[in-house]
């Protein structure tokens, strides 16, 4: 890749002001294949400049201008299709099938939905002799994770873009390839100079100078809780607009009449799906206590037929999570659902059998989880469910809002009615009846430590946007 080592600012590549590489690490081998820049404050101030004075004109642009870069954004991403699914396999582990069909096709999904939404979207209103009218927010960062890298940029950039703001992207250092190749497609459609601009970079290094910077009005972060509080911190002291989507621990409520031999399947696939690598995963299973050892017959089964293995390897549905961090942190869970007495019904400790190298973890299922135990709190971001019974569906609702995040929840059940009261009850931003298809235009966001604003669609948009009113404007 040969911008690897450079940044994108001002329609050009650029070298970083400072002499700072950072390995990219394989994580199915455990080795070093490529190396980035690492940026600093002055390639941000550097790229605020540029951002600032494109703003002057990209602000003003027509809808249609706006409408008409965006396909064009959409086209060569189409064309590099394939590049993006073969670095983000490599940078974080995806299985190739996985990355193509899923982590490289989501970015395309919502360009073409916020493509739609920018050619709906109602920005004027007239209430009397009173306009109130949107306008684009400004300046913004963009702070990305490593475990859907184009689904999270994608959803960012675009929004921003269709509002008329221009912006400064940092990707996750731990996989940040896709970030660079995303920057080269910026450029190949011709991306006005300053409207989009790319410095990889660390938290510190870069992270904290976005959020600290005061020619930004607004920060968008995907990441941690944690991190997620450090950034508003840094950016309360500039008033900026602070856009957050944060940690979950969702609730998947199978409820008594559900046909289990499709809820529990989907609810495994849900749950481990890139190896368990989703803020939104359903990872708390809670199931009617009688019927607790048939769904973990069940859960078995499905579990027993997944193929963790290398990502480019033919038939793999599962790789490696992403770093030896991850993978450490995974492995202290699993050893702290052991001692705390969950019962372990599969998986466990330590790689799969034939797998002495990379950060593969074993998929594994616990049975008869409290709700006090570490399993049931924290965030384990890895391929690891925990089943969780309840004697009614009242004590099942009580568990699941029991937790202090609020990003998704699942129900499951044969009746769509109970189903419905049941998701009017969950603190949850998403609530998903019986897995319906994702939907790019549905709000994604979170409630309590989950976050707040909303991605995705026309309610993306909306968090790029300032209101105006503006009074004795006239009758339109």
């Amino acid at each position: 890749m040969t911008h690897a080592l450079q940044f994108f600012i001002d329609g050009q590549w650029v070298s970083p002001a400072t002499n700072r590489t950072l390995e990219v690490i394989d994580p199915a081998t455990e080795q070093p294949f490529a190396e980035i820049s690492l940026g600093s404050a002055e390639d941000v101030d550097r790229a605020v400049i540029a951002a600032r004075a494109a703003f002057e004109t990209f602000s003003l642009s027509t809808r249609d201008e706006r409408l008409a870069l965006l396909r064009r954004i959409l086209a060569c991403y189409d064309d590099r299709l394939e590049d993006l699914a073969q670095a983000i396999s490599r940078e974080m582990g995806a299985p190739i099938g996985f990355a193509r069909d899923s982590q490289a096709w989501i970015g395309a999904a919502h360009l073409r939905q916020t493509i739609a939404a920018l050619d709906a979207f109602a920005f004027d209103r007239h209430e009397g002799t009173m306009l109130v009218t949107h306008e684009p927010v400004g300046v913004v960062g963009l702070i990305t994770p490593w475990n859907w890298p184009m689904n999270q940029i994608v959803c960012k950039v675009a929004p921003a873009i269709a509002a008329g703001c221009c912006c400064i992207l940092k990707p996750s250092e731990i996989a940040p390839l896709s970030g660079t190749l995303f920057a080269e497609i910026m450029q190949t459609a011709g991306t006005p100079p300053g409207v989009f601009n790319l410095i990889q970079g660390d938290g510190p290094g870069v992270g904290e100078a976005l959020a600290t910077h005061p020619g930004l009005e607004a920060i968008s972060f995907t990441g941690s809780t944690r991190a997620g509080i450090r950034v508003a911190e840094l950016a309360a002291a500039t008033v900026k607009r602070v856009l957050q989507e944060l940690g979950g621990k969702s609730p998947n409520l199978v409820l008594p009449d559900a046909d289990l031999e499709q809820a529990i399947p989907a609810s495994i696939h849900a749950c481990m799906g890139n190896s368990g690598q989703s803020c939104d995963a359903p990872t708390r299973l809670l199931v009617p206590r009688g019927r607790q050892g048939e769904i973990v017959a069940i859960a078995q089964r499905v579990v027993a037929g997944f193929v963790t293995g290398a990502p480019a390897a033919p038939g793999t549905t599962h790789g490696p999570v992403v770093s030896q961090v991850q993978f450490d942190r995974i492995q202290r869970l699993i050893a702290t659902g052991i001692a705390e007495g969950a019962t372990l019904a599969a998986g466990g400790l330590g790689r799969p059998d034939r797998l002495s190298r990379g950060y593969y973890v074993r998929p594994t299922l616990f049975a008869d989880v409290t709700p006090s135990m570490t399993l049931a709190r924290e965030e384990i971001f890895g391929p690891v469910l925990s089943i969780m019974p309840y004697d009614d569906v009242e004590q099942a609702i009580a568990i699941a809002n029991d937790t202090p995040y609020g990003l998704a929840a699942y129900v499951q059940s044969g009746d769509l009615a109970a189903a419905r009261a049941v998701a009017r009850r969950l603190r949850a931003g998403n609530v998903l009846i019986n897995h319906p298809a994702w939907n790019p235009s549905a709000p994604f966001g979170g409630y309590k430590q989950s976050g707040n604003g909303r991605e995705y669609g026309q309610y993306g948009l909306a968090d790029f946007l300032e209101i105006k009113a503006v009074l004795g404007y006239g009758v339109a």
